[in-house]
């Protein structure tokens, strides 16, 4: 058990990361002053690994479509969506979404749909970003 722990160990160390080191190659000291070298451009970003096709990230919603049965309401849970009455549709807060697609899997219309967006960190956890209506 102790010489299959030990041989993995050395593996690893022998092996490049499977990270992908975003934004920048290097982790700076300092993520404002890198961040300024970014848009001053004296840093090359990173771009992200591409993701899967079925990676589940944001969620999107096509309003027209809805018929507002409120299933999708049924089975979240971590209670991310709200009903709105009035209009009869739905309203999305991302920052409470789990990503498990049961939503998307129960909507009858197929209104909701998960997207491979998943770069979602903002500093307004209700901000304009992280409510899909």
């Amino acid at each position: 058990m102790a010489t299959a722990t030990v041989i993995e160990i050395i593996r690893q160390f022998l092996h490049k990361p499977f990270t992908n080191t975003f934004p920048v190659k290097y982790a700076p000291k300092n993520m404002h002053k890198a961040l300024e070298a970014i848009q001053a451009g004296k840093v090359e970003i990173t771009p992200p690994v591409p993701v899967p096709d079925d990676l589940r990230g944001k969620l999107a919603y096509e309003k027209d479509t809805c018929i507002g049965c409120q299933l999708c309401i049924k089975v979240c849970p971590s209670k991310a969506i709200e009903f709105k009455p009035e209009e009869r549709k739905i309203k999305i807060f991302i920052a409470r979404c789990t990503f498990c697609a049961m939503c998307t899997e129960i909507c009858p219309t197929n209104s909701l749909a998960m997207t491979t967006e998943f770069l979602l960190g903002t500093a307004e956890k209700y901000g304009k970003d992280m409510i899909v209506e």
